[in-house]
This record gives C-alpha cells, structure tokens and sequence, in this order.
C-alpha cells in the first residue's frame, strides 16, 4: 500500500509562537522525502500533523486524496517509527513485530506468518523467538522497522531513527532502509538534522529553516544548485566571495574573476577548489592539510586577500607542502543573494 501526500496552506502555532508558516509541499506516492534542518526548525512539528499527533493552526493535510486534517492518529494510514525503538521487552520478535495485527483483531497464526515474512525481509526471521535484550541496537531497529510495516500503512513517518547508532552501524542501516523502501513501494517521509544521511537515503530533501521551506528537490540538486544561502551553508562545507558585477565578469576579494556578471555571494564547494579547473583564483599559500581517508582538506590563504581562507579537498597524494605557493583553481560556482 502506498499513498501520496499534501501540505496544502498548512501553519501551526503554540501559543504566540508560529512553528510553521504557510507550508505548501506535494509528495508522490511510493517516494522517499527526507525532512532536513536544524533543531527547532519545524521538521518534527510537521511530521507530527501528517501522523495526527498534531492539528495545523490552519490549512490542510490531505492523504491519498483524502482530508486528514482533523482525523485521529489512529485512524489514519500512517504508521510512525521513531528513534526510541520502544520494542516490548517481555515480548518474542515475533510478538513485537505482530502486535499492530493483534491490535487490529488479526488472528494468531496470521499474524505469526505475517511478523516472520517482515522479519524475514529485514534478515532477522532465524531470531523470530528471541527478546529484544538479546539483540545489537542495529537489529532492534530492524524489528521496529518491521513491525511499522507489517500494518501495510500507506505512509511511513520516521522521526531520527537512526541517530542512536554509530556511524558505521547507521550508515550500514541507511543503505537497507533505503533498499527496503524500494522493495515495499511504501511512502517514506524521514526526518533528520543529518545532511550525509539525507543524501544517502532521499529522492528529495526538503531543507527547512525557521519553520519555512528553504528548498526542495533531488539531493543532487540541492547540494549543487542550492536556492539560499542557508540551504547552501547548511547542506555543507563553503567557500564564500562577496561579488558584485564588472564588466563581463565579477569583482570580488581575489580580484576580478570570469563568471557571469551577477551580485551577490559566489559559493564553491571545498572539492570545486583546487590545482586545476575552469577559471583561477589566483595564487594561494597552503597554510594547513589533513587526510580525510578520501581526500586532503587543505586550507590555502590566497595572496590577494591574506585573511582569508579557501578550503580545497584534494586527492590523495597530491597536496602541496605546507607553505608551498600555488595556484587555485574554482569551478562550478553558485551566486546566490545575500540573506536579507
């Protein structure tokens, strides 16, 4: 079962504080939407008034074409897993997975059958008859997983449920999260502060701020061509030059550079910044690198501006001595306006 979903006008307030303002957001059935941004930016309350938890100060939330804006959490065909996996500790994995078709008047054997095919599809079947205690917080994620399915919602809220693991462990679960997804054709809305997280798991992020939508679109999308300064900074690592039109091209604090005249802040991203690319930032000293595995982060202080820094991800073996002058190198630069 799948189902889609719309934010129609929707905006909620406790008390004199406006958590969410004029929210408009469509979402395909079958799609995987991340809800990403800090603490206290509305990803939590919003989540909450497509599950029922809450009801919008004003607007609409529709579910499968149907207004679900007054209806009930239980009534309504989501299921919500959060980070607290909340597993009955006295119960099998078996019973744990079966317990919404208990509630539901499934009869014993049914729900048997149906709690070992979802244990089965999270590869935990061969523990059916083991407790919660007795398994890795990896594994008890898993269970909680499969019990949100095994009631066939048509929507799946997931409120952080990863942040409790370790980043191997999370990572690991990021990947079969998504896998499973794609298996199951269910509606996934997820919500987390984590930007790597959502680029792994989402078909689109939606960046919030402030209780506003700042950007929605594909992870590619929003990493690259970022709409805000915000979704831009947030999204991760920077480099900002204040520019404003000259001639055909820019001026900034490196000197004039040779991309579209525009006003604004010229945003790279760390790996757009290094020894070759298509337009120079003229001559840099490296004042500090550090191996990332994957990748040197350097730090250059370019000549023309000694305050500042530029921070360049550069391949392994292939950074310069600390000291060494060289040349910079930027591509695929963003302009975005300034944040009023």
């Amino acid at each position: 079962m799948t189902a889609d979903v719309e934010i129609r006008g929707v905006e909620h307030r406790f008390g004199h504080f406006t958590a969410l303002h004029r929210i408009d957001l469509s979402i395909a059935a079958g799609e995987f939407v991340v809800l990403l941004g800090p603490s206290g930016c509305g990803k939590t309350t919003l989540l909450s008034l497509i599950g029922g938890f809450l009801t919008p100060s004003e607007g609409q939330v529709l579910i499968g074409g149907r207004d679900m804006t007054h209806v009930g959490p239980k009534l309504r065909p989501t299921t919500t897993m959060f980070q607290d996996y909340a597993l009955f500790p006295h119960m099998t994995l078996r019973d744990n997975v079966g317990f919404g078709l208990r509630m539901r008047g499934q009869s014993r054997r049914a729900r048997d059958a149906k709690a070992v095919e979802m244990l089965a599809m999270v590869g935990l079947d061969d523990k059916a008859g083991r407790k919660p205690h007795a398994l890795s917080g990896g594994q008890r994620q898993r269970v909680a997983l499969a019990r949100a399915l095994a009631v066939e919602p048509d929507v799946l809220l997931l409120d952080e449920p990863l942040g409790a693991l370790d980043l191997k462990l999370r990572r690991q679960m990021q990947d079969e999260l998504k896998a499973i997804q794609r298996r199951v054709g269910t509606t996934f809305i997820h919500v987390t502060h984590d930007q790597e997280e959502a680029m792994a798991i989402a078909d689109r992020i939606v960046v919030m701020n402030a209780g506003q939508i700042e950007h929605c679109g594909t992870p590619e999308e929003v990493y690259l061509r970022p709409r805000t300064l915000f979704s831009a900074n947030f999204m991760g690592e920077l480099n900002r030059l204040p520019v404003r039109p000259a001639g055909e091209g820019v001026a900034s604090p490196l000197g004039p550079l040779p991309v579209p005249p525009a006003e604004g802040i010229l945003c790279l991203r760390p790996e757009s910044v290094g020894l070759s690319g298509s337009f120079s930032l003229g001559r840099a000293r490296l004042t500090e690198a550090a191996f990332f595995g994957a990748h040197h982060r350097c730090r250059f202080a370019p000549l023309a501006a000694p305050d500042m820094r530029l921070v360049a991800h550069l391949p392994q073996g292939s950074h310069p001595e600390i000291g060494a002058e060289v040349e910079l190198f930027g591509r695929d630069p963003v302009i975005l306006p300034e944040a009023a």
